[in-house]
């Protein structure tokens, strides 16, 4: 039987029946996408919490509403679950699982790997099996390809293979899943048209590439291009703040050019899954080959000193008024790694409250998005944002610039405030009592 000719026949008719592994910031808005475009869709998660949430109607993800969820559910073509045995039931699959790095900054890939061999056990003839969760280059048929095998199974033949990378961004709403150019790479061909074929019903633009690796690296380039001119212009604010000019002027100049400048913008440090971890699988990766990548490494130590940089800030400023870090009251305004969006991964306040601890500060935060912090060393609840609060502290650290937040009743009731993102100035607040990063 041609099972490629079938896969095809039953996608364009959006008879396709997809499962979703791992429902979180990837997968629940990969899972939506599909059942608004008429596809019935299985939510795969070993999080009972997660599923027992979705089933309630209830959303855990800040760009997706629990209206939302409701409506999704009430059209009886999605269902979320934990068990695995449905991965009988389904004619793609698509892995999204996370991929962490372990204590020693390399790449953890066990969540691919489980995955894998739970799919494995449940694989049917003309499966289609695509892995969206970043890595490095040769997972898919290094890694995936060989524990689905053990099937008896062949590629390209029996199943199918591909990966193809997330580019999901939070908070964007301009760029929303079905309007990012998705990215292809099959093992074999015949994999690679029908994930073209795929996600052509759900999303604008769909490119294909020669190789499953070509895909990989594409996503591993996208955010070492951003990581290394985040660690250019950290290090090139540092370098103004001794100058004593201001780097966001400077930015703001040099992007008139119309040509050979992209503007990046300094801050306190880098955070969520992408940018902290995906260039650290390629550095990895090619040390496994004998490469050493001097630019990816310095650029990740820079953005990794820039928690540290801003309590030396801190330290000054305290200083310049006669006072010391210890014993010293310091509110922090943002503990989301990204503004407007609930996630904590990888958050740089995480790691200045932690720093300013040590050190002996009294140290509380309030973020709208985030009631109380129970991660690392931080157990603490926030704060509602008043003005008695704002004048209790000594010092004030915006480091998360949410939407939310009121930056004149800030600018006008704090004693002193130290901007890590410029946000006082973008919406046009300029005052002595306020510092930029």
């Amino acid at each position: 039987m041609n099972y490629a000719s079938k896969l095809k026949k039953l996608i364009d008719s959006k008879k396709a029946k997809i499962c979703i592994i791992g429902l979180g910031y990837v997968g629940l808005p990969i899972a939506l996408e599909f059942v608004k475009k008429g596809f019935f869709v299985y939510g795969l998660d070993n999080n009972k919490k997660r599923i027992g949430s979705l089933k309630k109607g209830n959303s855990y993800i800040t760009d997706i509403s629990s209206d939302r969820i409701r409506k999704i559910l009430k059209s009886r073509r999605f269902l979320p679950t934990t068990e695995e045995s449905i991965l009988k039931q389904p004619d793609i699959i698509i892995i999204c699982v996370p991929t962490p790095l372990r204590k020693r900054k390399i790449p953890n890939i066990s969540y691919i790997i489980m995955a894998a061999k739970t799919i494995v056990r449940y694989l049917q003839k003309s499966q289609l099996i695509i892995l969206e969760s970043t890595t490095y280059p040769g997972t898919t048929r290094d890694v995936i390809l060989p524990i689905l095998k053990k099937s008896g199974l062949k590629e390209s033949k029996d199943f199918f293979l591909s990966f193809s990378p997330e580019r999901i961004d939070p908070g964007n709403r301009r760029y929303t899943f079905s309007k990012i150019p998705k990215i292809v790479g099959g093992i074999s061909k015949k994999a690679a048209e029908l994930t073209r074929v795929l996600y052509s019903k759900v999303i604008d633009k769909v490119i294909p590439v020669s190789l499953a690796e070509t895909a990989e690296a594409v996503k591993l380039l996208e955010n070492t291009f951003r990581i290394v001119n985040i660690g250019l212009i950290n290090e090139f604010a540092m370098l103004c703040s001794k100058l004593n000019i201001d780097v966001w002027e400077v930015v703001e100049a040099a992007k008139t050019k119309p040509f050979g400048f992209m503007p990046f913008y300094p801050g306190p440090g880098i955070g969520g899954h992408c940018l902290p971890i995906d260039p650290l699988y390629l550095s990895w990766k090619a040390r496994k080959v004998g490469f050493r990548t001097k630019m990816i490494d310095l650029a990740a130590k820079t953005n990794l000193f820039m928690p540290h940089y801003v309590v030396r800030r801190i330290e000054g400023l305290l200083n310049e008024k006669g006072k010391e870090v210890s014993g010293t009251k310091i509110l922090i305004l943002g503990v989301t790694y990204k503004k407007d969006v609930k996630d904590l991964r990888e958050s740089p306040a995480l790691d200045i409250i932690e720093l300013l601890q040590g050190k002996g500060a009294r140290v509380s935060y309030s973020d709208p998005y985030i009631l109380y912090l129970d991660i690392n060393s931080i157990r603490t609840k926030g704060v509602k944002l008043t003005q008695a609060i704002l004048k209790k502290n000594d010092l004030v650290i915006l480091v998360t610039d949410h939407r939310e937040f009121n930056y004149k009743m800030i600018a006008n009731s704090a004693r002193l405030i130290l901007d890590t993102r410029n946000a006082f100035e973008r919406v046009g607040i300029n005052a002595k009592n306020i510092v930029k990063l």
